[in-house]
């Protein structure tokens, strides 16, 4: 197994022992084979960086014989014998404990075995020893890139500010650059790296990378950087495996798998490549090809948790059950497959038909969606990693996401999800996969609530603390809020301003010029050039109109704010010293300071309470009426409202109320079923009848007998007899002296 140890490891030093083998290797290769002076790891890296594995191989090997624990740590990480590593380097530390560079080192190599909590741990103790240590905030700088923090910036530029000539993190601010969609920029740290050392591959290939993003070719370009690295190093993989990084960051995830394939094709030893691969080909549907390229990773040792947990969920898809209807193929868990599908595969055709008339495209293939129950799950096939709060992903012509049992009851709307990511597979498609991830996330927020008002993310505390404080980014730099936020909510400000930006854009110029920016950017254009084009405005004039526009919708509930908080905190009191008459007095004027405001401890909830207290029915319904049109989801309220709509004599109300709950949280909710079965049998459309009682059938209830005397009353009705006597002979085995049933039986009979 090779190790990946030069793949993080290329700092100054290694590098100019590099350049020292270029002019004299043979001479230094032939000293340490021959014994005649112990190697170092400068010298050793250096002959990795070349290239030469099998010559390295030997130096590491001669550095395990040396008497320095420090020395015999670097030469078993060389050789991938990580736990003798382990050893030697506590040794080393317990031998010196006032040495920086032995933490760091040792956090290095922690950071490569997956364990990127003990490796800080390591580079902050090496910190507390040496102040500001440069090759210490580098280490902090790669654990706080591995979760895209905003902090890995940061800390790049303070190893720089340490030590100006510190190749790798000069390289790091390059990776950042790109990463937040800045080609410009991250070519100008490239240089700055390239003009440090000639071998810095990591900034050519961050270069190569540029220019394969641009579709631009190297000989016409007149910069053939990977000819260039591959002249240093024959086997530099990694060049590839780094550009696949960034192809799958901008989510072209068949681009970024060719060039994971290009990266083992080099190196077939270079395991995080190869397990970047089996993750992405996971992601496009192509399992079995995954599976190998995985369990190939399992078997070599390298055992990261994205590709531990990849495999596991693999193995688990025995447990699921797939429907491919036409254009759909539909994979959920078989514990809640029977209740599901009927409502959600004509829902995901409905949506792909919309699309295919608004977009004025049509889908190359069929589209896979993927319901998890359990959300870990879920955000294993979305990073290989448990811990992913988003609600679903779209790769392609496959979406993956939570089921409505992955979430509490109410807390999130799969139905509005799934055409939000199924919107993803229209734009992606229709721009190539190359729509800056405002304008996707931005398109797919305007979508959910153009199907219906009450749908979408609404107002919530986080934007408006944003637009108070003046927050919002320009339309040209938007894209840094989902890629590396700066405060903790800025995700979720930076989804819901992309929407109202593309809602803005509808309103002023028309939903074509929507589509004419898909186009656009389709064609490779950047945002600038889209704006220019299509909306005739320089972008800085667009986003002062926009926040002008903004304020005028939303400006007097940010103003508010501190005003409703206020006022929340006094209702909630008189609420709980069950002081009923002031909740109803000061309720409604608290609930119009931010109306859409439809989260635990409501207004809405609490007026409806009040009323209710007082036997005011009306005034309770009116209220949670109110609250179902702004977008509420709380089943408990929802199935409050339909029994108090339903006793007002409203059934077409009542069943309207809980249809809303059928794509909110339509599992594990017999009397969700039973109640709306009964008002459509009430209503005559035995249709919808016979789906509800069908769910309430599918969950397995106690009652056997009545619920499938229920299923066959509603056949009988549709006049779908065979069906009816077949649910009646069900009734019947589970209560064989069940007279409803007997009298029905012998009526069909007869």
């Amino acid at each position: 197994m090779k190790p990946q140890w030069i793949r993080r490891n290329p700092p100054g030093r290694f590098l100019q022992a590099a350049r020292r083998l270029a002019l004299a290797g043979a001479l230094v290769t032939a000293a340490v084979q021959a014994g005649y002076a112990a190697p170092t790891a400068e010298e050793c890296g250096a002959l990795s960086h070349h290239g030469r594995s099998d010559e390295a191989r030997g130096c590491f090997t001669k550095m395990v014989a040396a008497a320095d624990p420090y020395a015999r740590a670097e030469g078993f990480w060389g050789l991938g014998q990580y736990s003798e590593a382990r050893d030697q380097f506590q040794a080393a530390i317990k031998a010196q404990p006032k040495n920086p560079a032995y933490r760091v080192r040792f956090g290095r190599m922690l950071l490569e075995r997956f364990n990127p909590q003990d490796a800080a741990a390591l580079f902050q103790e090496a910190l507390d020893l040496h102040k500001d240590d440069p090759p210490a905030l580098v280490g902090l700088a790669l654990v706080a890139a591995g979760s895209f923090e905003n902090k890995a910036v940061e800390f790049a530029q303070r190893a720089l500010v340490g030590d100006p000539k510190l190749v790798e993190a000069q390289e790091l601010l390059a990776q950042f650059a790109l990463e937040d969609s800045n080609p410009e920029k991250a070519a100008r740290e490239a240089d700055k790296a390239i003009a440090l050392s000639p071998e810095a591959l990591d900034a050519m290939a961050i270069r190569a990378t540029i220019d394969w993003m641009a579709d631009k070719s190297v000989s016409k370009n007149g910069m053939p950087w990977i000819g260039r690295i591959l002249a240093i190093n024959p086997r530099y993989g990694e060049a590839y495996a780094l550009a696949g990084h960034f192809f799958v960051v901008n989510r072209r995830y068949e681009e970024g798998i060719e060039f994971y394939r290009k990266a083992i094709a080099l190196d077939p030893e270079l395991w995080g490549a190869r397990s970047e691969l089996g993750i992405n080909l996971m992601r496009l549907g192509l399992e079995q090809e995954a599976r190998e390229h995985l369990e190939l990773c399992y078997e070599k040792g390298y055992r990261n948790a994205a590709t531990v947990n990849t495999l596991r969920l693999i193995d688990s898809y025995k447990n699921f059950e797939t429907f491919r209807s036409g254009n759909t193929v539909l994979r959920l868990h078989r514990k809640e497959a029977e209740v599901l599908r009927p409502y959600v595969e004509p829902e995901l055709k409905r949506a792909i038909t919309t699309y295919e008339a608004k977009y004025k495209m049509k889908l190359e293939r069929p589209v896979q969606l993927e319901m998890y129950p359990d959300h870990e799950d879920f955000a294993v096939r979305t990073l290989g990693m448990p811990g992913l709060g988003a609600l679903g992903v779209t790769f392609g012509y496959v979406v993956a996401m939570d089921s409505p049992s992955g979430r509490p009851p109410g807390s999130f709307h799969w139905d509005s999800t799934m055409w939000h990511e199924l919107s993803h597979v229209f734009v992606l498609g229709a721009t190539h996969h190359l729509a800056p991830r405002w304008f996707g996330e931005g398109m797919a927020v305007y979508e959910e609530t153009a199907v219906a008002p009450d749908w979408g993310d609404r107002l919530s505390p986080p934007v408006i603390e944003a637009m108070r404080d003046k927050k919002l980014l320009p339309i040209l730099e938007i894209d840094r809020g989902f890629i590396r936020p700066t405060y903790p909510s800025q995700v979720i400000v930076s989804y819901f301003q992309a929407g109202e930006i593309c809602s803005y854009i509808a309103s002023k110029w028309g939903y074509e010029k929507l589509l004419g920016m898909m186009h656009g950017f389709g064609a490779g254009k950047t945002t600038a050039q889209v704006v220019e084009q299509e909306l005739q405005v320089k972008p800085e004039v667009f986003d002062g109109d926009f926040l002008a526009w903004l304020d005028a919708r939303y400006g007097k509930t940010v103003r508010s704010f501190d005003e409703w908080k206020k006022r929340m905190r006094s209702l909630a009191q008189s609420d709980k010293g069950k002081k009923f008459d002031e909740v109803i007095r000061d309720g409604p004027a608290t609930r119009e300071l931010f109306p859409d405001y439809v989260e635990d401890g409501n207004a809405y909830e609490l007026l409806s309470d009040a009323y209710l207290v007082r036997d005011d029915k009306a005034a309770a319904m009116a209220e949670l009426e109110r609250y179902a049109d702004v977008g509420g989801r709380s089943p408990l309220l929802l199935e409050r409202l339909a029994g108090l709509q339903r006793e007002a004599g409203k059934k077409t109300e009542a069943a309207r109320t809980l249809t809303k709950l059928l794509y909110i949280y339509p599992v594990q909710d017999q009397q969700l079923h039973q109640s709306l079965g009964d008002l459509w049998f009430e209503l005559g459309d035995n249709g919808k009848a016979i789906l509800e009682y069908s769910a309430v059938v599918a969950l397995h209830p106690s009652d056997q007998a009545t619920t499938q005397y229920n299923l066959a009353k509603a056949y009988r009705v549709a006049q779908r007899i065979p069906e009816a006597k077949e649910h009646l002979l069900l009734s019947l085995e589970a209560a064989p002296g069940y007279r409803p049933a007997q009298k029905m039986l012998l009526e069909l009979s007869q």
